[in-house]
């Protein structure tokens, strides 16, 4: 199998689209409905973790992924509990936010969860015939 499969291909775009909805879902919140703007975000983030986890280990099974995926997420949530001078430096900057978020909300857990249920049954029952 080479590094540029068909299958990873597939996951890579789909990493790209959701990062484009969540990074639109938070640039233009103000003209979405209040339900999606404080939940679809969150949810997102955690789509595009799994898509990526697809993509980087093609081989391994959906629910490894799912289960790998929202490890990794709440992991990321809880390290929000964590305060230090030079971890609040990082998530001050664009790129430090986007990946480590800011402050420790329970909501996001649920969120996240329901994100990678969401892209989990995309990826069974749509993705699942990608190499048709």
């Amino acid at each position: 199998m080479t590094v540029f499969s068909k299958d990873r291909l597939i996951y890579f775009t789909a990493v790209i689209i959701t990062m484009a909805a969540g990074l639109a879902s938070r640039h233009f919140g103000a003209l979405l409905p209040i339900f999606v703007r404080e939940h679809f975000g969150d949810a997102l983030w955690a789509g595009m973790i799994y898509f990526g986890i697809r993509m980087l280990w093609i081989n391994r099974s959906r629910e490894w992924a799912m289960i790998v995926s929202l490890m990794f997420s709440w992991a990321i949530e809880c390290s929000q509990i964590i305060q230090t001078p030079w971890l609040n430096e990082v998530r001050s900057t664009v790129l430090g936010a986007l990946v480590l978020g800011h402050g420790f909300l329970a909501m996001d857990l649920l969120r996240y969860a329901v994100g990678i249920l969401f892209v989990y049954g995309i990826d069974r029952y749509f993705l699942r015939n990608k190499k048709a």
